[in-house]
C-alpha cells in the first residue's frame, strides 16, 4: 500500500503555464483590435471587437486549461 508522492507545483511551472494562457488570450484580442481599428479608422469599433474576442478567447482558454493543465484526481484519493 504505497501511496504516490504528491507532486507540488513549482513556480517555474506556474509561470510557464500562466504565460501560455495569457498569450492564448491576449494575442487574438490584440490582432483583431488592431485589424478593425486599421480597417475602419474607428477606435470604438476596434475596442468593441477586441472586447468580444477577449470574452470568446477566455471561454476557449478555460476549456484548454481544464483539459491540458489540470491533473485529474483518482477516485480513491482524499483530496
Amino acid at each position: 500500500m504505497t501511496e504516490n508522492p504528491v507532486k507540488k507545483v513549482t513556480s517555474k511551472d506556474l509561470i510557464a503555464k500562466g504565460s501560455l494562457v495569457a498569450i492564448i488570450i491576449a494575442v487574438p484580442t490584440l490582432i483583431l483590435f488592431y485589424a478593425v481599428w486599421t480597417i475602419t479608422s474607428d477606435l470604438i469599433f476596434g475596442a468593441v471587437a477586441g472586447l468580444i474576442t477577449n470574452f470568446i478567447t477566455l471561454g476557449i482558454s478555460f476549456k484548454i486549461v481544464s483539459k491540458k493543465f489540470v491533473k485529474k484526481r483518482k477516485d480513491n484519493s482524499e483530496l
